[in-house]
Formats: C-alpha cells, structure tokens, sequence
C-alpha cells in the first residue's frame, strides 16, 4: 500500500488499457483510455494500450499476458457485458461492474424496468418500432427524447413534439441500435453523480449551449458550463445522491460508475441511466467530481484500477 492507501504500482502487475474497439464511441473511447493510459506510467504502472477494434480483439489480451484489465470501452462491446464475460473465461480480472449489471445498465429499456420495479424515478417511456403509432405516443407522453436503447454519449438522440418528430427522430436513433425508446421530456436541470467504490462524489450541474447535453457538448465544446459543487443545498444534494446510489446498486454494478439524472421545475428528481464506464476525458464529469471530493486524476485511475481485485463469484 501507498501512503494515501492505494495498492502500489508494483502490485497492479502488467495491465491492459483497451479502449478504441468499434463502437459509435469509438473516438471518445481513445481520449479516455489514452489519458487514462498516460496516468499510469506516471504513477508507475506499466500498461499497454490495447485497442479493442477488429475482430481480433480477444487474441490481443491473450497475446499480451497481462495480469488485470483496466476497461476504458465505451458503448458496445465494452459496457453491454461482452468484454467482461470474455475476461472471465479468460480468468482475467478486469475493472467496474459485472457482466450481467454492465448487460442491464447499458440496455435502457431493461435498466429503466428495473428501477420502476423498485419505486425509483425514471421518465416514463415508450419502446418504438416500424408499427408504432407516433401520435398516440405523443398524446400519451407529450414532448420526447428519442434514443437507442443501447448507446450511451447521446450518440442518436433527439428531441420530438409532433408525430412527425417523432417518426423522424426514430428513423435516426434506428441507425445505431434496432431497439429505440421514446423517454417524457423533463424540463429542468441536468445532474450527474458519480460513484466510486463506496464513495458518493458531489453531483455535477450541466448547462449546454444548445438543447440539450448532446455528444458534442459532452465532448468538445469550450461552451458548456459546468458547476461543482452543483447549485443543490445540502438536502437536495443527499437526496439526489442517495437515488443515485440506489439506482446503482439494484442494477447490480460495482467499481465505480455515473448515474445521470434530471430535476424539474417543482423540484423532483428523475434518473436518466447510470454509466459503467464513464468519460475519462478533459471534458469528463467523474473526474471533476473526484476533484471536488479532493481526489487528484492520477488517485483516481489507481483506484479505478482497484476495482479489478474484486471477488466476482456470485455474480
């Protein structure tokens, strides 16, 4: 152990960083697990980038004999659970949640049915298809955002008020997955709360130039602002931090992960999805939320990196 009580470069062994792969998120997968990458060796650890495009992706972890995995994919193959069984044949130990939690939170509608199950608040939504009805999903849940069940980042998501929106934002979302959702628009402030092993992080307020918190305003835009501390007080901030927690417990994910989450006009909250690989990018939201807990970048990879030496029998 270090001073700070993190395990000691030397223990981590030789590690994996994949990141890249072929997702839609594939670029953004690159910054994150580049910057993770650059974290390690300065805090001693030797890793490798392993870039989890083609369809040998597998045969590079196996070819590399590497002692644990830190998962840097975002999006397909890297958050639906794929990788994570893979590794497990493999008897090789890896960071963030399962396999069937990663399966669950990336599938919205199953995490969305979860969390109804349990009493916690999520928009209600509607699962669109070629036989769908597009005015009677407006009439029932009025202004939408449309999006792939499957795909995380915003990639494919827009706003609808008419049938013909909603038909249109369809077609897009359908691009990037076959199963596509219609969720109630919120309006109001837009939260997200990062966890850290059993560490709560201050919620992060979002406020995007545009619409909405889209792809290119989670990524690249010098526009968005952010605050953190959040404008919450103390009790709105609990509150929130508590559903968060909750939402991320029931689906079952560990490690550390980001539920993102919505808060309208008469105060109410309501959680969007949770992330079990969230952006490690300059533009990232974890990170400065461990900033703000007093958790430097470098602390926080290490003890993202932690999170592989979990006993996942039961699972």
């Amino acid at each position: 152990m270090t001073e700070s009580g993190l395990m000691h470069p030397k223990d981590f062994g030789r590690v994996a960083v994949l990141m890249g792969g072929d997702s839609a998120e594939r670029e953004i997968s690159l910054m994150s697990g580049q910057a993770t990458l650059k974290s390690l060796s300065r805090s001693g650890v030797v890793a490798d980038k392993v870039d989890m495009q083609g369809s040998d992706a597998i045969q590079k972890i196996v070819d590399g004999g590497y002692d644990r995995v830190l998962i840097m994919l975002h999006g397909r193959k890297g958050e639906d659970g794929k990788v994570q069984a893979a590794l497990e044949l493999m008897d090789i130990p890896y960071t963030g949640s399962g396999v069937i939690a990663s399966a669950l939170a990336m599938d919205k509608v199953l995490c969305k049915r979860v969390w109804q199950g349990f009493g916690i608040s999520t928009p209600e939504f509607s699962v669109l298809d070629e036989t769908t009805d597009w005015q009677a999903v407006i009439d029932e849940l009025g202004t939408v955002f449309v999006k792939p069940a499957k795909e995380g980042s915003s990639i494919g998501i827009s706003r609808a008020a008419t049938a013909d929106e909603l038909e249109s934002a369809y077609r897009q979302a359908s691009r990037y997955d076959s199963q596509v959702i219609a969720e109630r628009f919120i309006q109001g402030a837009e939260y997200t709360v990062g966890i850290l092993g059993e560490k709560i992080l201050p919620s992060v307020g979002m406020q995007a130039e545009g619409d909405f918190y889209d792809y290119q305003a989670k990524y690249f835009s010098d526009e968005t602002l952010y605050s953190c501390p959040s404008d919450l007080d103390e009790q709105a901030e609990a509150e929130l931090g508590a559903m968060a927690r909750q939402a991320y417990d029931v689906v079952g994910c560990s490690g550390w992960g980001r539920v993102d989450a919505m808060r309208d006009d008469s105060g109410r909250f309501w959680l969007l999805e949770v992330n079990t690989v969230p952006g490690m990018t300059d533009h990232s939201l974890v990170p400065k939320a461990a900033e703000e807990a007093g958790i430097s970048f470098d602390d926080l990879v290490l003890q993202i990196l932690s999170s592989s030496y979990k006993d996942r029998r039961g699972e």
